[in-house]
């Protein structure tokens, strides 16, 4: 049995490609943005994270095309707003739900996810994207419905990936020592957070060559390379 008993991974970058998100994600959810705004703006939960973008631009009171201006701005600059993810994700599933696209998990990624889970290690996600916008993608990918094999999900809501107090809480609600928790991410920075919280930390690079010269984490190609034992 691995020493690893619970994995928290990223996705962009790590279980799924940059272009997916960038090329198709952002661009669908820029494209109906506005026309979602007019349609939705009355329906509570958009409510809510409208009102929220607001206050986070320290607008006291927006018309609705400013604030339609102020999340496309935010969307061309990929701001890590968690109401923007929340509304990009409100968007995504209307895509996804009607087939406009599938979510882009890589083989190795899904396979080596059903190996770990099959062993008995609790895999979890943490990215800047909504919990509800992460559930959409696994559950609509080219490698079929990967839901059933995560334990949880995580966003910004629990804190930034660049700060070290986000992997704490994170190893508290997964009730596993930190020292058996091996976070995979493609961002050097969120992985220095992870291990300054104790976590075991895996760089994937998905071009061998982006492997820095001296490696302050372990870093593989891909999934396959991943190791549960240290």
């Amino acid at each position: 049995m691995p020493d690893i008993r619970a994995i928290v991974t990223d996705i962009e970058g790590t279980t799924s490609s940059l272009s997916f998100v960038k090329e198709v994600l952002f661009p669908f959810a820029r494209e109906r943005l506005p026309a979602f705004v007019v349609t939705h703006a009355d329906t509570p939960e958009v409510q809510h994270w409208l009102h929220e973008a607001a206050r986070e631009a320290g607008l006291v009171s927006a018309s609705e095309q400013e604030i339609i201006d102020l999340l496309i701005g935010w969307i061309d600059a990929d701001r890590k707003s968690t109401a923007l993810k929340a509304l990009q994700g409100l968007i995504w599933e209307e895509g996804y739900t009607a087939g406009a696209f599938r979510g882009h998990v890589y083989e190795d990624a899904a396979r080596r996810l059903r190996e770990w889970h099959a062993l008995g290690v609790s895999l979890y996600v943490y990215s800047s994207g909504s919990v509800p916008a992460q559930k959409l993608l696994f559950a609509h990918t080219e490698q079929g419905d990967l839901t059933p094999l995560f334990s949880g999900y995580f966003d910004t809501t629990t804190g930034a990936k660049r700060d070290a107090a986000s992997y704490a809480r994170i190893a508290e609600a997964i009730g596993v020592e930190a020292s058996s928790i091996l976070f995979l991410s493609d961002i050097v920075e969120e992985l220095d957070a992870a291990r300054a919280s104790g976590l075991r930390t895996t760089l994937l690079a998905r071009t061998p060559s982006t492997c820095p010269a001296v490696a302050a984490h372990s870093c593989v190609p891909d999934f396959d390379a991943v190791s549960l034992t240290h």
